[in-house]
């Protein structure tokens, strides 16, 4: 009998961490830009609207994508940015491709923006190759260790994309080479340890994912333990400050490994840098994040 109530209370709560993966949670950071000397005059830059999407993972994928679109559609996207981990088999990169397009049917004013994962990285290079190129055809920009530079309202943004850190594959001297000495810096990577290198690198803000949150974060996600300094610094998920400069680290829309969550939830996070968006969010359920971790504990 005790075995039967063992198993029984274990099928429950594997269906309530599946259902977990579609119950996904909108963030919204408004992140207020300092004075630096690449950034005289951070309050005449037009408040920026930054979409963010990670690790998506198309093998463990729960939410449709047209779901989030239909959120969105009402909301000024200026930048799209997906940082990271799309896939893992090189036989979903038509799933892959296909999905990011139906995002972009937001049509961000400044384009989309990719950088590559841990997970991207377990393809061969050729397959590897082939989703860049799919993705460069729809209209992507995907960043590996470089920097774009483009105009918002009459003002610079340079988007930099850092490859990623947990393979070694980040080249950060690359990545910053040339970036004009003026403008706002948003950085782009998949492993948020690479903060921990950037002191002498200058930035407004980061945006990363990797650690899904922990994913199955009940008691504790003691299984990131070996993903990093910042991880043991219980920096995991939301929004932080390091060097006295912000980034956030995105839960990740899907999932690896099994498709299941526990205390975490799937996220997509509305980052509005440069003042308070035009807009009140009216989509899924809003959370306003401060500088300290932001998602909520949840059963």
């Amino acid at each position: 009998m005790l075995w039967f109530l063992l198993v029984a209370a274990l099928a429950l709560l594997f269906i309530k961490a599946y259902r977990n993966t579609f119950d996904v949670h909108t963030n919204h950071v408004t992140i207020q830009l300092a004075s630096s000397p690449h950034l005289r005059d951070p309050q005449d830059f037009e408040p920026l609207n930054i979409l963010h999407l990670s690790d998506l993972h198309m093998e463990n994928l729960s939410i449709d994508p047209m779901r989030i679109v239909r959120d969105f559609s009402g909301q000024s996207v200026d930048l799209l940015a997906i940082t990271g981990d799309l896939l893992d088999r090189h036989k979903n990169i038509p799933k892959a491709v296909a999905y990011v397009e139906k995002l972009m049917q937001l049509q961000p004013a400044l384009g989309t923006f990719v950088v590559f994962g841990n997970h991207d990285y377990v393809l061969s290079p050729l397959k590897l190759a082939q989703l860049k190129s799919e993705l460069e055809r729809i209209g992507c920009q995907v960043l590996v260790n470089q920097h774009v530079t483009v105009e918002h309202h009459g003002q610079l943004l340079h988007v930099i994309g850092v490859d990623d850190f947990s393979t070694r594959r980040s080249q950060l001297e690359k990545a910053f080479q040339s970036v004009p000495k003026t403008g706002a810096r948003l950085v782009l990577t998949h492993d948020p340890n690479l903060v921990l290198q950037m002191k002498d690198y200058a930035y407004d803000y980061l945006l990363a994912g990797h650690f899904h949150g922990g994913q199955i974060h009940w008691p504790r996600p003691y299984h990131l333990v070996k993903m990093g300094k910042l991880v043991r610094l219980n920096m995991v998920k939301g929004l932080h400050e390091f060097d006295g400069r912000p980034f956030y680290i995105s839960e990740g829309l899907g999932q690896t490994g099994l498709n299941i969550r526990l205390r975490s939830r799937p996220e997509i996070t509305l980052h509005t840098m440069g003042g308070v968006p035009q807009e009140p969010f009216v989509g899924t359920p809003v959370q306003t994040a401060s500088l300290q971790e932001t998602a909520a504990t949840l059963a």
